[in-house]
């Protein structure tokens, strides 16, 4: 039987949300009349919280769910998702100098600049949709589930009370009360889910008894080349594919970043960043091997693998601390939807609105973000019941899934754009449009695979392996980018100049060389050892 809340947990849970509520006021009442504070924080964070805040940002309500659902249903494979922090360290390495330069406050304004006005308009509607019937639903679905679970309330109650209340505090606040709040949810989420790692493991008999209970093969994240499922090198492809895109131009993560007061706070922050991203595998997934091995042994009941953490959250955890963590999930549920929240708004307002209206004041872009997150909270409600039919298996796999159809134009895109300055707006275009329309089409047919006949081509399209083809829709995004650039006029030089590696200034270069210093390569190289170390043991 699993415990329930009792009043120590509902004062540490109302202890928690005094203190955040704290944070988000004190945010409210300083001054924001100008949209680099509102959207960037007035670009003056230093890399701690810069860090923290990429955290918390990515570490959402369908991580903790997600990922220890993905331990307890023999989804191993999927760890390789949260060793992503090498992708982090190369978003400060490579990637930001970019950015910081460009002066951009969204990545489709640095698709503008490096291409055209076209690829911004792009990049903008697309990620305002994909934001919606991704992020902010997947998100939601996930809070509804653990609060549900947690608070005995139905899974809408859950998950309207707490997009409610952060979509106030963001649409008030803005990104300075969203960094700000993330960075206590980063701290409160590490020390709760740390905890019942801790405790969960003494429970299950510490680490060699969880192995002798689930046995060797369970914890290999290498399958054969010819698993039906998750084979190991397009595994390796497709998630380095989504990895890049995700850490490196998603606007949510670079967004944190460019709150940053210079390079070098950036830099320090996207490592800083890297290192808690490496936390997941033992704050998450290693509670869900945890939770299926106490259910093999009939000491623990659930039904469903994304019900394996707040189970055995209620089951082992004393009182006060099951409300820190209970308090922790919520957190994670929030800081996640409050980045995307933010994010949609900062798109909508300086990316759609502002070339609409560019004689808008100051305070009239403001409002327009405050308005375009309310609009955000309300479509992101109304599409969960829809996400709810959807959600099948386990929901961080459905996660994986949809983003290695998304990853693939926008990754080569960005890559190409920087690494070489023949690469023009024409290729990038149509590799844009085309790969759009591929991702969709695939979607599609796998929806209706059962009403395609089995021998078709449509059903081979349909049925291949979702790595494999993410792995192939990115070499087509690349060779089409290249070809269609190479047999179009390339694009003027000048006007370039430090938006790719070969437009770089000596000025610009030793500018950079400036910003890091040996325990910044030293720090960089442990979190990349620390990767393939992992990567070796669970193999």
């Amino acid at each position: 039987m699993m415990n329930s809340l009792v009043t120590l947990d509902w004062v540490v849970i109302a202890g928690y949300f005094a203190l955040l509520l704290g944070v988000a006021w004190w945010v409210v009442s300083q001054k924001q009349s100008n949209s680099e504070d509102y959207f960037l924080a007035g670009r003056n964070m230093g890399w701690f919280v810069v860090g923290a805040s990429i955290f918390a940002s990515n570490i959402g309500s369908e991580h903790v769910v997600g990922l220890a659902g993905s331990g307890a249903a023999d989804k191993f494979p999927l760890l390789i998702y949260e060793l992503h922090a090498w992708v982090v360290v190369l978003l400060g390495w490579l990637f930001l100098p970019f950015y910081v330069r460009s002066g951009v406050f969204t990545m489709p304004e640095f698709l503008e600049k490096r291409f055209d006005p076209r690829a911004r308009w792009f990049l903008s509607l697309f990620s305002l949709a994909a934001y919606v019937l991704t992020k902010v639903s997947v998100t939601l679905y996930a809070g509804g589930i653990v609060i549900s679970t947690l608070l005995g309330v139905t899974f809408m109650q859950g998950a309207l009370a707490t997009v409610i209340l952060t979509g106030i505090y963001t649409v008030l606040g803005g990104m300075r009360a969203v960094v700000y709040t993330e960075t206590l949810q980063a701290i409160i989420l590490v020390i709760g889910a740390a905890c019942l790692t801790f405790l969960g493991l003494d429970a299950a008999g510490g680490w060699e008894s969880i192995r002798e209970t689930v046995g060797p093969e369970y914890m290999n994240m290498w399958r054969s080349m010819d698993d039906k499922d998750y084979p190991w090198h397009w595994l390796a492809l497709s998630s380095t594919i989504v990895g890049i895109w995700y850490w490196c131009t998603d606007q949510v993560i670079v967004q944190r970043v460019l709150t940053a007061k210079n390079i070098k706070e950036g830099r320090r922050g996207s490592i800083f960043g890297a290192f808690l991203k490496l936390m997941p595998l033992f704050l998450f997934l290693i509670p869900g091997i945890i939770a299926l091995v106490l259910k093999m042994r009939g000491e623990l009941e659930w039904d469903t693998p994304d019900q394996a953490f707040p189970s055995l959250m209620m089951a082992i955890l004393p009182a006060g601390l099951r409300g820190l963590v209970a308090a922790g999930l919520m957190a994670a549920l929030m800081s996640s939807l409050a980045s995307v929240f933010n994010s949609c708004s900062t798109l909508f307002t300086i990316d759609i609105y502002k070339k609409l209206r560019p004689d808008a004041s100051e305070e009239r872009m403001v409002q327009v973000g405050r308005i375009a997150t309310g609009v955000v909270v309300l479509l992101g409600v109304l599409w969960v019941p829809i996400i709810e039919r959807l959600a099948g298996g386990t929901l961080y796999e459905y996660l994986q899934n949809v983003q290695s159809y998304i990853a693939p134009p926008i990754t080569a895109v960005f890559l190409l754009g920087i690494f070489s300055s023949r690469i023009n707006s024409k290729g990038a275009l149509f590799t844009l449009f085309t790969g759009i329309i591929i991702a969709a089409i695939r979607l599609i047919l796998e929806v209706y695979e059962d009403t395609l006949p089995v021998d078709s081509f449509l059903y081979e399209f349909a049925s291949m392996n979702f790595l494999k083809f993410s792995a192939f829709f990115f070499l087509y995004c690349v060779a089409a980018t290249i070809l269609v650039s190479l047999f179009t006029p390339a694009p003027d030089k000048a006007a370039l100049s430090g938006l790719t590696i070969n437009t770089v200034s000596e000025e610009q270069r030793k500018e950079n060389n400036q910003s890091f210093s040996l325990i910044d390569i030293l720090t960089s190289l442990f979190i990349v050892a620390i990767v393939v170390y992992v990567m070796a043991y669970f193999s």
